[in-house]
């Protein structure tokens, strides 16, 4: 049987406010232990967007910004692609892999966020468990 994503997706999805400080999305990641929130852009039509470690690294700290002086807005990625928990890992990779992206938020069939899966869940999967091909 094929892993899925399902079984390795975190719950529930850490969401913040684009109009929020940079600041304080990095505290709730740190006091969280996670290394991205979601944003929410659009509560009509589901749209998300993104901010990671790697944008704090590459977009605040790396071009020497204030993170209480900017907004989530700023820097996010987005609007994103979400993926679906009956998803086998093999499929959400090859996503991941296509857009070149490590944190894939989850989505239920009417694009409610249920989860997040990033690249080192897919590797605890994979480490953990070994690998079965998929049929």
């Amino acid at each position: 049987m094929p892993h899925l994503v399902r079984d390795w997706m975190s719950s529930p999805v850490v969401v913040v406010d684009p109009d929020s400080s940079v600041s304080y999305a990095m505290t709730l990641m740190r006091r969280r232990k996670i290394h991205s929130v979601v944003v929410k852009i659009s509560v009509k039509d589901n749209s998300y967007g993104i901010i990671t470690t790697t944008d704090i690294r590459d977009k605040i700290v790396a071009e020497g910004r204030n993170p209480a002086e900017t907004t989530v807005r700023e820097i996010m990625s987005g609007p994103i692609i979400t993926g679906r928990a009956d998803w086998t890992l093999m499929e959400c990779s090859r996503l991941m892999q296509e857009h070149k992206f490590h944190h894939l938020p989850i989505a239920d069939e009417n694009g409610t966020l249920i989860g997040l899966i990033s690249a080192t869940d897919i590797f605890m999967s994979v480490e953990e468990q070994g690998w079965e091909e998929e049929k």
